[in-house]
């Protein structure tokens, strides 16, 4: 083989490998993010070729880049309709205007639980529904008034457009409004952190990240707060969004969602 011959032969293989790889971005969630997406990036590019990359902005934000065509999927950890609601609050949030597409779809992965944080120091072992709200709301600011020491409780929530905070407070809040000042994290890493750090603070996170990540918190006992972890397209997935939620509806990608 002569040197033009071995370089026309190189030129071509890197051009099918480049072929190949294909990058897709997605924006969203960042429980769909550390649970399902990153944790099965390499699995993916394997068997199909896709080298996903992720930006975890939270449900709502990366609704709005599926909106305004710079995705062409969102990862969403709620149901659709709470998505869009989700990327409502985040424009509000964001003084930003937005417009609904018509021809959303839903393409659910699994489910996830969210699950009530305390710091590890805490004594308290189980929180009632009714306890949660009026925790969350502020109608009851010390841990004695729920059968802990007289320490006063720090609420701690993700972000405005954030699905966790949103399915928290249709679930078990009722709808009702977080107290006024609680901390706001920007990630669940962030919020685990928090509630880490002070020992009267109290969040909600995903069962699933939070057993990679606990640092100094545990749970508590509380009632069971399910929600689908997806992908959201606008009219039919393209080809590789396609390839992305069948891996990992398959035996082989449901394997390495942690």
């Amino acid at each position: 083989m002569n040197v033009r011959q071995l370089t026309i032969g190189l030129i071509a293989a890197f051009a099918t490998t480049a072929t190949f790889a294909q990058e897709v971005t997605v924006a969203g969630s960042t429980t769909v993010q550390k649970r399902i997406l990153e944790p099965g990036a390499a699995g993916l590019k394997s068997a199909t070729g896709i080298d996903v990359k992720v930006q975890g902005s939270g449900t709502g934000k990366g609704m709005i880049a599926l909106f305004e065509g710079k995705v062409p999927a969102a990862a969403a950890s709620e149901t659709l309709e709470e998505a869009v609601g989700s990327a409502q609050k985040a424009a509000k949030e964001a003084e930003k205007t937005i417009s609904v597409p018509g021809n959303l779809q839903f393409h659910e992965i699994t489910k996830d639980v969210i699950v009530v944080i305390v710091n590890k120091d805490n004594a308290v072992s189980a929180l009632s529904k009714e306890q949660l709200k009026d925790i969350n709301s502020g109608k009851v600011k010390n841990w004695k008034e729920v059968g802990g020491a007289d320490l006063p409780i720090k609420v701690v929530t993700s972000h405005a457009g954030s699905a966790t905070r949103a399915v928290f407070q249709k679930q078990v809040m009722d709808g009702a409004e977080y107290i006024a000042g609680a901390t706001e994290a920007r990630t669940t890493r962030e919020e685990i952190a928090e509630v880490s750090r002070d020992t009267g603070a109290i969040g909600a996170v995903s069962e699933g990240f939070f057993a990679q990540n606990p640092s100094k918190a545990k749970t508590v006992k509380a009632p069971v707060i399910s929600r689908p972890l997806a992908l959201v397209t606008k009219g039919e997935p393209t080809p590789e969004v396609k390839k992305i939620v069948d891996f990992f509806k398959s035996p082989e990608g449901k394997a390495l969602i942690q």
